[in-house]
């Protein structure tokens, strides 16, 4: 049984049909497709321009997850919720904050993440809500953003905490949280959500840590795509990570279990075990 759970969708928005796409390995290949209960209907093409149906169709049972999209970049806000805002007496911020992780920190659902051999200090999860690039996108205007966003999904922005002041003379926040494994994100893409209503849940060895409406965020999901669109050009597939709220914490045990869940996209799953 897959380590993962896919809840229905929430809330559809009317411009965007509602689905939910996977990407999978099933006998040796790299497949695609979208949830129907609990089997896939595989597709070929691309996902992200002209996806079509083969008819086919496999158990979920069946396949091992891989991460829904391979993002050219992986970018990552600093300081998007009102109430972690607050809490750190940060000042609400102008324009977006972010750094960027490296595409090679992705991890699929239900990957086991080891901590890196080099860092021996606190490493913290981050449940957020990522936004998934589906058309090139540059230079767009809030209005026209949302017709660049394919869907949404659960991300864990895993972060080794300790790395970014190390140094008194620059902060280290993309070798911080750029470690292999340390991006898990999915299980899905979720097409057809109306974000302003969902919730992130963050349950780290079976215990809610972080309960948090996505309608705190100070600057929304159109908004952040239009503002990153000025700065650089957003190709398909790309993630952003929309930043996190209260109960950010360590993972102290042996092993830990972290569940990152969002009504209408599932929960994502992932083993962060301490190593030797």
């Amino acid at each position: 049984m897959l380590n993962t759970t896919i809840e229905p969708a929430a809330r559809p928005e009317t411009r965007q049909a509602s689905a939910r796409w996977v990407r999978f390995a099933f006998a040796g290949r790299e497949r695609f497709g979208t949830l129907i209960g609990g089997t896939i209907a595989l597709h070929s093409g691309d996902m992200f321009a002209g996806a079509r149906p083969t008819g086919e169709r496999v158990p979920l049972d069946d396949v091992t997850l891989l991460a829904p999209s391979t993002p050219s970049k992986i970018i990552a806000l600093w300081n998007n919720f009102h109430a972690l805002a607050a809490k750190l007496s940060n000042p609400v911020p102008a324009e977006p904050l972010y750094l960027m992780k490296a595409p090679s920190s992705a991890a699929k659902p239900g990957a086991t993440i080891a901590r890196p051999p080099s860092y021996a200090g606190k490493v913290v999860y981050e449940g957020e809500l990522g936004i998934v690039i589906g058309r090139r996108c540059s230079e767009v205007t809030p209005q026209e953003a949302g017709e660049f966003i394919f869907g949404y999904t659960c991300v864990n922005d895993i972060t080794a905490l300790d790395l970014i002041a190390a140094d008194p003379t620059f902060a280290q926040w993309v070798r911080a949280k750029s470690f292999d494994g340390f991006g898990p994100f999915g299980p899905v893409i979720a097409t057809g959500l109306d974000p302003r209503g969902l919730t992130v849940r963050t349950l780290l060895n079976g215990q809610e840590r972080q309960n948090y409406p996505v309608a705190d965020m100070i600057f929304r999901p159109q908004e952040l795509v239009s503002r990153l669109s000025h700065d650089m050009t957003l190709l398909p597939g790309d993630l952003i990570c929309c930043g996190t709220s209260l109960g950010v914490g360590t993972m102290k045990e042996p092993v830990n279990t972290i569940e990152v869940a969002i009504e209408g996209i599932g929960t994502l799953a992932n083993t962060f075990v301490q190593g030797g």
